[in-house]
Formats: structure tokens, sequence, C-alpha cells
């Protein structure tokens, strides 16, 4: 069964970068498309970003286009998030999960049922 590991959330200042990670496992596939998702206290989950199996599509939230960078490394079975110039209003529980990726609106997939893991938390004190 695939299952999904993040990691690379910390504390960090106005301004800063952090990288997450999504390491995958559990399944001998490697070609499918992967969201980043996150989710504030009191706020709604929010589809963050998206990448198709192969990397050459990709798909962000107007919230962080232009900040954010996501890939991927097939080999390694690991997608990866790089957000730079955080802001408070990037604090939240970041989740990465197999879900399509759109070409259109990201938002279509903020509220795919899918199977959360624990997450990573990013936190950047206003």
């Amino acid at each position: 069964q695939l299952q999904f590991a993040e990691s690379g959330g910390g504390l960090v200042q106005p301004g800063g970068s952090l990288r997450l990670s999504c390491a995958a496992s559990g399944s001998s596939q490697t070609y499918y498309a992967v969201g980043w998702f996150r989710q504030a206290p009191g706020k709604e989950r929010e589809a963050v970003s998206c990448i198709s199996g192969t990397g050459d599509s990709t798909n962000y939230a107007d919230s962080v286009k232009g900040r954010f960078t996501i890939s991927r490394d097939n080999a390694e079975k690991t997608v990866y998030l790089q957000m730079n110039n955080l802001q408070p209003d990037d604090t939240a529980v970041y989740y990465c999960a197999r879900v399509p990726c759109p070409k259109t609106s990201i938002n279509i997939i903020s509220r795919f049922d899918v199977s959360l893991g624990q997450g990573t938390q990013v936190t950047v004190p206003s």
C-alpha cells in the first residue's frame, strides 16, 4: 500500500526558506501525480501544489506562486517542495498525497478524499 512520509518542516523567520520532502514507500509504482496540501488551525485544507508523474507538469495555488517550487526525484521516490520567502500565512501542517494534478485550478483537488499522513509542521512567526 502506497504511503507517504513528510519531513523538513520547522520554525523559520519571515523571508526564510524550507524544503519539504515527501518520501513514498509500499508500492513499486513510480509515475503517479502527487500533491502538497496544508491546513492551518481553524482553516480548511488547501491544495498548495501538485506535480505530474513524470514531473513535466506542475500547478500552484495563487497564494504560493513565485515562492514555492515543486519537484520530484522518481529514482528516490521523493517529491520536494522548496518554499522561499515564507510568510506567517504559510504557517500550517503540510501533507502530501497521491492525487491528480489538474492543469486548471488546483482548488479542484483541495477537497479530494485522500488519506493523509502525519504531515510536517511549518511555523513562520509574525
